[in-house]
């Protein structure tokens, strides 16, 4: 979880500027197109493409351009026919990386990914080798100063709408996990007595960490994750390093 928690930090104190927000909806429409196309453009009966649209409305994507990206995987937008992949491989120390993509060109694309991996002393391995390590589960934070219910009331309302599991943070916010099936109803639950989410997504998340205490290596780690992420046909990227807070606040 620490591990999850903490990249998500990183992640928030990288925020693209408004000058690079075209590449971040870019990504998003992607995502909203691949969704429409595979499962249908009803927002209710299509939960994939329902996480995808809530996703750019936080995001502050133009409804124009949720539309758009919705048409084009529907059929009614001609646009280029991108679909999913995911690729495995390790950075040093052993950390398992696993990213999730979306490309019209997989010759391309895997190239390019494995490049990446071998600049920042990292590897790009087979299908399979790192996935075994990753459980998809529905992710949501809390900011303790923001709520205006106790720590006990938060884990009711969550425990009792279905999540897995709800700890505090060192950043103070509070992690709640859930299984899949169950991310909607603690999300509405938490929404309807009025306990503010700061952020929630269907994510990866590791079963065991590696903690990373070299700075080197954790230097080496951060800028190979962020590389990928930096990517155009990237969408997520999630590893298992635990690198302490002091070493991820000098990046």
């Amino acid at each position: 979880m620490a591990g999850h928690s903490k990249w998500a930090n990183t992640k928030h104190r990288k925020a693209r500027a408004d000058a690079q927000k075209g590449k971040i909806f870019t990504k998003l429409a992607r995502e909203i197109t691949v969704a429409a196309r595979e499962g249908g453009d009803d927002l209710e009966t299509n939960f994939t493409l329902r996480l995808a649209v809530q996703k750019a409305r936080d995001n502050n994507m133009p409804n124009e351009n949720i539309q758009r990206a919705m048409q084009k995987g529907t059929g009614n937008q001609e646009g280029s026919s991108y679909e999913q992949a995911s690729y495995e491989g390790y950075a040093v120390g052993g950390v398992a990386v696993l990213l999730e993509a979306m490309t019209d060109n997989r010759n391309r694309t895997v190239a390019e990914i494995r490049h990446i991996f071998s600049r920042y002393d990292g590897s790009l391995g087979e299908s399979g080798c790192v996935s075994w390590m990753f459980d998809r589960k529905g992710y949501l934070s809390v900011n303790k100063s923001e709520m205006e219910v106790d720590e006990d009331e938060l884990m009711m309302a969550a425990l009792e709408a279905g999540a897995e599991d709800v700890e505090l943070e060192d950043d103070g916010t509070y992690s709640i996990t859930t299984e899949l099936e169950n991310f909607e109803a603690v999300k509405n639950q938490l929404t309807a007595q009025g306990i503010p989410i700061a952020s929630s997504d269907v994510t990866m998340l590791p079963s065991n960490t590696i903690e990373i205490t070299d700075p080197d290596a954790a230097d080496r780690i951060i800028n190979l994750i962020e590389a990928l992420d930096d990517h155009d046909d990237v969408q997520n990227v999630y590893a298992n390093y635990d690198i302490p807070d002091e070493m991820l606040l000098k990046q």
